[in-house]
Parts: structure tokens; C-alpha cells; sequence
């Protein structure tokens, strides 16, 4: 997911999809100690995921606090 897109996403739909982002790091990681996850840079790559869309909500809270 790019940062354009997450920038183009309202507050509620930010929230929905950090959820969703959190939701399927517990299942990769669940399939990783199960040995079941054949590719692990999945994991990698839904943290960074998650890091985008908590940036652009911070952003937006400093935005709407000026």
C-alpha cells in the first residue's frame, strides 16, 4: 500500500484499515510459529504497512489540532 493512497483515506477508514493491518499480522505470525508461513518478509511488509497508515493519522491529529 503507497502513502498517496493511505493519504486519500478519512479517519474512520484509516482506523478500519490499521485494524484490519493488525488483524493479519496476528495471523502471519501465527502461521509463522506453526511453521505453515513459506514466505516471512509478508510479516515485514504488514509492519511497515501499519507504520504508514499510524503516520498518516498522526498527521492528520496535528493537522486538525493548528
Amino acid at each position: 500500500m503507497k502513502a498517496d493512497e493511505i493519504r486519500k483515506m478519512s479517519t474512520e477508514e484509516l482506523n478500519k484499515e490499521l485494524a484490519s493491518l493488525k488483524e493479519e499480522l496476528f495471523k502471519l505470525r501465527f502461521r509463522n510459529a506453526t511453521n505453515q508461513l513459506e514466505n516471512t518478509s509478508q510479516i515485514n511488509t504488514v509492519k511497515k504497512d501499519i507504520a504508514r497508515v499510524k503516520t498518516v493519522i498522526r498527521e492528520q491529529e496535528l493537522k486538525a489540532a493548528k
